[in-house]
């Protein structure tokens, strides 16, 4: 499973802490925000792939920040961290759309459990091979028919390069990793894949370079992100 992108919401500093360095200490991407108005300014400028809220926080309680949540990445699953135990709080945090309900106390090795249950399910959605059509910005890429489409124009591009495209979709604003896509293109990987990947992600690069609000990043030694800057 690729590194998975984690936002943390909590407001007691001692917790926060305590699971910013247990989930990178499991390979995670984490940030930590300290209240639910922070953690709005976060989705709005980065894309989780899994959500940690407490829900008694300062500013912006947890089932608030679950709604704009909800408008703002509305994809992205969530789960409550609290220690409220009223069986009415656990039946708002669900209706909200919650993927569980974790109360405190909780054991570490059950919550990191539950988290990697909701992302095997989200990854197994997002590598549905039945996913053929995606829009990029003002792009639409048809990955059956090998074709990229802007404004009028309509692009005929290579095997590869519609693989390695769908490969960058799949993980759109999220980080795609070099060898885990060499990988599946290639079914493995060594240096010369390696490097025949970079020339197609150079030659995407330009391909998609008329719509401002889409560009392909490198992030240093780890891989790619296909940046799409939403409305």
């Amino acid at each position: 499973m690729p590194q998975a992108s984690i936002l943390v919401v909590e407001d007691d500093l001692h917790l926060g802490y305590l699971l910013l360095q247990l989930f990178q200490d499991e390979g995670f991407h984490v940030r930590l925000a300290t209240d639910g108005c922070a953690g709005v300014e976060l989705l709005k400028r980065q894309a989780f792939d899994l959500c940690l809220l407490d829900v008694a926080m300062p500013k912006m309680d947890g089932f608030n920040l679950a709604k704009n949540l909800r408008e703002i990445r509305p994809a992205t699953p969530f789960l409550f961290l609290t220690a409220r135990v009223l069986k009415a709080d656990r039946l708002r945090g669900y209706e909200l759309g919650a993927e569980d309900y974790v109360l405190k106390p909780f054991d570490e090795d059950e919550l990191l459990c539950k988290m990697r249950v909701i992302l095997r399910r989200q990854e197994s959605k997002q590598e549905d091979p039945a996913i053929q059509q995606f829009e990029i910005g003002k792009y639409r890429f048809d990955y059956a028919r090998m074709e990229l489409r802007y404004e009028q124009q309509t692009k005929r591009l290579t095997e590869k390069e519609s693989k390695v495209l769908r490969q960058l979709c799949l993980h759109k604003n999220r980080i795609l990793r070099r060898d885990d896509a060499v990988e599946a293109i290639y079914g493995k990987k060594d240096y010369f894949h390696g490097r025949s990947f970079d020339v197609f992600i150079s030659k995407l690069r330009k391909l998609l370079s008329k719509d401002p609000k889409v560009n392909i990043e490198n992030v240093f030694k780890v891989g790619f992100i296909l940046n799409v800057e939403e409305a």
